[in-house]
């Protein structure tokens, strides 16, 4: 008799919950009508609040200024700022009349900005006049000339938003009403640009049924109800704030709390304790920022009862901590990219410890994933390695116009191919173990050393240089270049380095270390060997401890 096969690396979301099928305008009024006095959004930094009528009347005037200033269905709407009730705002004004919001990285410079006002079309940037040492302002001016698309540019706080509101309170409302009418739930109305490794991001289009329903069963997940208020420190401009914050809050009648307009531990920790948050998220680096606090024992946290650890692998300890430490017995780690709205794995609050330290999950309701073989595409057995793919409603819509680039990602039967290597045991959960390709994961910014590498060779003394990710102890990831220098000229030092990439590369793109080489390690067909020089850079650098260190 033979042996039965050993069961594929294959699992399905069953749920007895429906996806919902509305725009995220509609779930918005929804949740209105059914909790119309209850707190929505806490604007903790200036002490600002709204109920969720007032929540309502804010987004509509916002939608109907859009509206009169001639934006509609489809039109390209920028935004470039740091976490504010503005921000929220915009991304639900924009959702109800159809126009498809563009996120943009607070830490972007000039000629990233560029980029992406002109791959995506903008038509209208909304932005910040500065944020930190950021000119916002004038970094806009000059690049509004090459950029053919752009014809309003909004500062928030300035006269032309307060006279965007001011136009949407004296329109017609019928006007909303009657844009809205045209709307369908799988309309583009997100563009995220994630690191392209051509050197160039990619912008991954999401539909209101891509990213309404992910952020609702997040939510479901974490048994939000309305009376949870969630403190939101991670970035709106990333799926992790604007998503799996705003979206899982608003689809549940919880409410959204921001604590600053970038991460400050001290701020998250005093908004938790004030507000009386029940939940918390954040990316490993901000949790053990929070615990490492000298004055960490005098917050009053219990409060807390849940949360999200994501966007890079969690460090058993900090996890542990978090759990004890803070109260947050019912945490959870998910997992996801961009592409996919973003979570496609998330742990349970009745798993055990183990499993939330030691996996990313098993599969989100009405979802699919399947761990295959890199090379045939085949699905591997449980407990093999193999590409970590998914399907389903997450789905991107494809990349901004890069059909090429969509085909290479999401193959014909409409799998996502993530890049990361993974393993599913016997009862379905998820361990990632690795990258089939070389993005490094820094604090939860996903950074694909192409992009870097091209720009260090705008330097005049560098004949080639490769970047590669090593360990670190508080961001998880750092990049670390190596340089191949121009005859004759003086070696590169990692502090002049950043001094040749500041006010042009963002910051967290910039290698913290730099190793000169005459030569790079190859491969007998001439390709570098990325995995060599990482594994040499360990060794310089003394960082073998990190990597034996335990990660979910």
């Amino acid at each position: 008799m033979l042996d039965a096969p050993a069961p594929p690396s294959y699992a399905s979301g069953i749920s007895a919950t429906p996806l919902l099928g509305d725009t995220i305008g509609d779930n918005l009024d929804r949740t209105v009508a059914t909790y119309p006095d209850r707190e929505a959004l806490v604007d903790w930094a200036t002490g600002r609040r709204w109920t969720y009528r007032e929540l309502a009347a804010e987004v509509d005037a916002l939608a109907l200024g859009l509206l009169d200033l001639g934006i509609g269905r489809g039109d390209r709407v920028g935004i470039w700022a740091p976490n504010c009730a503005e921000w929220t705002f915009t991304q639900y004004a924009t959702a109800k009349i159809g126009a498809i919001l563009v996120n943009i990285n607070p830490a972007y410079r000039s000629h990233e900005l560029e980029y992406v006002l002109d791959q995506a079309g903008i038509r209208m940037l909304v932005a910040a006049e500065r944020f930190k040492t950021s000119d916002y302002a004038a970094v806009i001016e000059r690049a509004r000339p090459k950029c053919a698309a752009l014809e309003h540019v909004v500062l928030l706080g300035g006269d032309a938003w307060a006279g965007l509101l001011e136009a949407g309170r004296a329109a017609d409302p019928g006007a909303l009403r009657r844009a809205r009418a045209g709307l369908s739930a799988d309309d583009p109305i997100n563009i995220q640009y994630t690191s392209g490794t051509t050197g160039f991001p990619k912008g991954a289009t999401l539909s209101h049924h891509n990213i309404l329903n992910n952020g609702f069963f997040v939510g479901e997940l974490c048994g939000y109800t309305e009376a949870d208020r969630v403190c939101i420190p991670v970035p709106f401009y990333h799926c992790f704030g604007m998503v799996m914050g705003n979206l899982a809050c608003t689809s549940h009648g919880a409410c959204m709390v921001i604590p600053a307009p970038a991460f400050d531990p001290k701020a998250t920790l005093s908004a938790v304790q004030e507000e009386r948050c029940t939940s918390l998220y954040g990316v490993p680096t901000m949790f053990i920022a929070e615990l490492a606090e000298p004055d960490f024992a005098d917050y009053d946290l219990s409060s807390l009862r849940t949360g999200i650890m994501a966007g890079s692998p969690c460090p058993v300890e900090v996890m542990k901590q978090v759990v004890e430490r803070m109260g947050m017995a019912e945490v959870t780690i998910c997992y996801g990219m961009t592409e996919t709205s973003p979570v496609s794995t998330q742990t349970r609050a009745d798993d055990s410890i183990d499993r939330r330290v030691s996996t990313v999950g098993r599969v989100h309701p009405h979802l699919e994933v399947k761990i295959v073989d890199p090379e045939t595409g085949l699905t591997v057995p449980r407990g093999e390695p193999g590409e970590l793919c998914t399907r389903g409603y997450s789905v991107m819509l494809g990349y901004w116009e890069q059909p090429d680039k969509t085909t290479e990602a999401i193959d014909r039967a409409r799998w996502m191919h993530t890049g990361d290597l993974g393993v599913m045991d016997t009862e379905g959960y998820v361990t990632i173990t690795g990258r089939i390709k070389d993005m490094v994961i820094r604090g939860g910014e996903n950074l694909y050393p192409r992009e870097i590498e091209e720009f260090l060779h705008t330097h005049p003394d560098i004949v080639d240089a490769q970047v590669v990710g090593v360990p670190d102890a508080r961001y998880g990831e750092e990049l670390m270049a190596w340089i191949r220098m121009r005859e004759g000229a003086e070696p590169l030092t990692a502090e002049r380095l950043r001094e040749f990439c500041t006010g042009t590369l963002a910051h967290h793109k910039i290698p913290r270390y730099v190793h000169v080489v005459d030569e790079f390690p190859m491969t007998v067909t001439g390709k570098v060997r990325k995995v060599e020089m990482r594994e040499k850079a360990i060794e310089l650098l003394g960082l073998r401890d990190l990597v034996r260190a335990r990660h979910a």
